[in-house]
């Protein structure tokens, strides 16, 4: 089967690799021939299957038994042990989201069960993205096999840890003593079984490292077979220079870049994300593996000092802000110009979290108006209060629509596990990226057909990360799929009311085990740590 991801003159596909997927299975050797009826654990039947391919659906009957797919398609059935009728409603890969920072939340009881992902559809999520989560691979991975997930859990070894452990905080270029520490631990990790390395290069530590030290730690993760995804250094004015280092790094490296919630963000860089595409398709063409994901929604969210006060906006940092602002009128007028600056490239910056409470879920602006103050003190007041996460409206609905169409981006949430609690007030992405890619923008505006929805959410994720056995409905592979009601799979989840769980997802199967049965979660935890298998051989993008 064609990888898109890996070969980006691939083109689309039609409805032969389902019923190949059948008849493969059907004329193999064993329980699956066409003389014998096939026997199966559970029988999917007789739902509208999209395979992950990005062809079109057909209806059919998926077979598992052993926690494998036995068959897709049409084929004579034997004895089931238990059959599911899927008349009306799509079968479909489980999802796969590529970019999440449930690192956190999927390790704590409260939240382990990963419901809010489980309820649209997804089977795994990979962590350790932006550079940050946890950077011992093994020891994560272990926890989550000892105690239990209800999603599957691929993890990145993150950037940031990595150097943080070598070099502290220092803004400097590693030693070569000091690089050659990095490599070994982005050895370990890959040997762990980290499916690749992220960065996060705004945030530090992440923001000074250089070309060369990104390049040298991403050649290590292609010699395992992994690959390099960036939160770039910028997605505003320094787009296409961030794109630019990103492939560079490919370039010189060899590992598959992807570029993490690929946008182009602030008013002023509206439809500048046209340029950048332009930039990865002609590295593309020219051979390199760069593949992108995307949340479907015209808000970030992040630390409101990254938005607001990013590294390097501010000489000497933000350490004692408040005091050299008082002892410095020169630099109390650049603070302020530079989050007046940033508001104005936003419609609207919400303030989440924090100790203030009257500013949760609130505008910057808002809050200024009120308290007749200018907007920086609400912003300043934040900070000393140590700070909060942010929402920023800072991208363009037509962009959005524009990238969503791509057929190397890949959907993603950026999100962390939750359950639905009416005090959790965070961004609607951890909630509904899935159900309003597919639910919203596919069926009900056709912004993208469903099966380059699917796609976008299964097969090229699965492609992305270099996993073999999932995101296709294929004779063989761990059978990871979700069923769903086209009709009523939608996101639920507002910014007024974040924390509400999808509709329409109607049985989830991991392995084989039911975790979501008749639109409700099982009471097992059936995810699993995802190890990658490492590879000492010199990556090539197919």
């Amino acid at each position: 089967m064609t990888n898109v991801a890996r070969n980006p003159k691939a083109g689309s596909r039609g409805v032969a690799p389902i019923f190949l997927a059948a008849l493969v299975g059907l004329l193999a050797p064993g329980p699956a021939r066409a003389a014998e009826p096939m026997a199966a654990d559970l029988l999917l039947r007789e739902g509208t299957i999209f395979d992950g391919t990005g062809g079109p659906g057909a209806v059919g009957s998926v077979a598992i038994a052993g926690g494998r797919i036995v068959a897709v398609g049409r084929f004579e059935v034997g004895t089931v042990k238990r059959t599911i009728d899927c008349r009306g409603l799509i079968i479909a890969p489980g999802f796969i989201d590529p970019h999440t920072h449930c690192d956190r939340s999927i390790v704590v009881p409260k939240w382990r069960a990963n419901l809010n992902y489980l309820l649209q559809g997804c089977t795994t999520v990979v962590t350790g993205n932006c550079g940050g989560g946890a950077a011992d691979t093994k020891a994560f991975l272990a926890t989550i096999d000892a105690r239990g997930a209800g999603t599957n859990v691929a993890h990145l070894i993150p950037h940031g840890p990595i150097r943080r452990a070598v070099m502290d905080m220092s803004t400097g270029r590693p030693s070569a003593e000091q690089l050659a520490r990095m490599e070994r631990l982005v050895d370990q990790g890959m040997e762990a079984g980290a499916w690749g390395m992220s960065t996060g290069l705004i945030y530090a530590p992440g923001a000074y490292a250089d070309v060369d030290e990104l390049a040298a730690l991403a050649r290590r993760v292609a010699r395992h077979g992994g690959i390099y995804a960036s939160h770039i250094r910028g997605e505003g004015g320094q787009l296409l220079e961030a794109v630019g280092e990103a492939i560079e790094i490919g370039r010189r490296s060899g590992a598959h870049v992807h570029i993490s919630h690929f946008k182009a963000n602030g008013k002023s860089n509206w439809g500048r994300i046209r340029q950048a595409v332009a930039l990865i398709e002609k590295a593309r063409d020219e051979g390199l593996a760069v593949t992108a994901d995307q949340y479907p929604y015209t808000a970030s969210s992040t630390s409101i000092q990254a938005i607001l006060l990013p590294i390097g906006s501010v000489p000497g940092g933000l350490d004692n802000l408040a005091a050299r602002m008082k002892a410095d009128p020169k630099l109390d007028r650049l603070v302020r110009e530079v989050i007046h600056r940033q508001l104005a490239e936003s419609d609207g910056v919400v303030m989440v979290g924090g100790k203030i409470a009257q500013y949760r879920g609130r505008k910057v602006r808002d809050v200024a108006e009120e308290e007749k103050v200018d907007p920086a003190d609400v912003v300043l007041r934040a900070l000393r209060s140590g700070g909060c996460h942010a929402i920023d409206f800072g991208m363009s609905e037509n962009d959005v629509r524009w990238a969503m169409k791509l057929p190397w981006v890949a959907t993603a949430s950026d999100g962390r596990g939750y359950t639905a609690e009416q005090d959790l007030f965070t961004h609607p992405r951890s909630f509904g990226t899935f159900a309003r890619k597919i639910g919203r923008y596919a069926r009900q505006e056709q912004v993208v057909s469903m099966a380059q929805a699917i796609r976008s959410c299964s097969g090229l994720p699965a492609d992305v990360l270099g996993m073999t056995d999932r995101g296709y409905l294929r004779v063989g592979a761990v059978a990871d799929v979700v069923v769903f009601d086209p009709e009523t799979y939608l996101d639920e989840a507002t910014y007024e009311r974040p924390a509400v769980y999808a509709t329409g997802v109607r049985h989830v199967v991991l392995a084989g085990e039911l975790a979501v049965s008749d639109g409700a979660a099982t009471a097992g935890l059936c995810g699993r740590a995802l190890r990658h298998v490492s590879r000492r051989v010199r990556h090539e993008a197919l």
